[in-house]
């Protein structure tokens, strides 16, 4: 019996290693980002770091049970690499003075490099074979986190009102309707539209960043994103309740 658990535990020990060892490196190069960026106090790359240090560990915790393969795959590592963008904007949301004027084009070159990375970790996972539940739930995890930091950056921009945060929102408030709704929690299939959706909603953040997009025009793509995510969530809760 002790040979048997020895020998399954052996591949998920290579996938944790390997998960530790690329969070480590991302953290390192996370941290060196925001050393290099003008913060006023140590605060806001304190949480980006804090916020990357609790994906990093929920990950880890995740991965015995929900990545069944021995190794952590260049997927999740370009999931993770993504993670530590996301951070990156945690931290800039606090400070939003940092991408005004002309910083803001680098902040909209890293947006737009972290949704081009998004479409290279799914196919990355099919290429190695090392697709699972684990790595699609760790894209949308990060997918949702870059989203809300995203939100927060706009509104702290000035490109939108204070609703803009319901974009970040929503998939949040969508979990915690489905610990009142158990039905709500239940699994859901692939969907095209659904990362079609996400995919729109970061490209408008992103631009959003554009110092020429001001509003009533910046309000109005917000808007029309946050229209679209709600349409697509609707869509979501109707099937879940007629399952029920």
């Amino acid at each position: 019996m002790t040979d048997l658990r020895l020998a399954s535990a052996a591949p998920v020990a290579g996938a944790v290693r390997g998960a530790t060892l690329g969070l480590a490196l991302t953290a390192g190069g996370t941290a060196t980002v925001l050393a290099a960026l003008p913060f006023e106090g140590a605060l806001a790359p304190v949480a980006g770091l804090l916020v990357l240090a609790a994906a990093g560990g929920t990950m880890i915790d995740r991965l015995a049970a929900f990545h069944p393969h021995p190794r952590f795959g260049a997927a999740n590592a370009v999931t993770l690499v993504r993670a530590g963008g996301a951070a990156v904007f945690v931290a800039l949301a606090l400070e939003p003075r940092l991408l005004a004027g002309t910083a803001a084009w680098g902040g909209l070159g890293l947006a737009l490099a972290l949704l081009a990375l998004d479409g290279l970790d799914g196919w990355l996972a099919r290429r190695q074979r090392l697709a699972s539940a684990f790595g699609a739930r760790f894209d949308m995890e990060v997918d949702a986190l870059l989203i809300v930091a995203l939100s927060a950056v706009a509104l702290g921009l000035g490109k939108a009102g204070p609703w803009v945060l319901a974009i970040g929102l929503t998939r949040y408030a969508f979990v915690a309707a489905g610990w009142l709704c158990p039905a709500l929690a239940a699994p859901l299939p692939p969907s095209a539209r659904r990362r079609a959706v996400c995919a729109m909603v970061i490209a408008v953040l992103a631009a959003l960043l554009a110092p020429p997009l001001v509003p009533p025009a910046s309000a109005l793509l917000a808007a029309a994103a946050l229209a679209a995510l709600a349409a697509s969530f609707a869509v979501d809760v109707k099937r879940l309740l007629r399952r029920r």
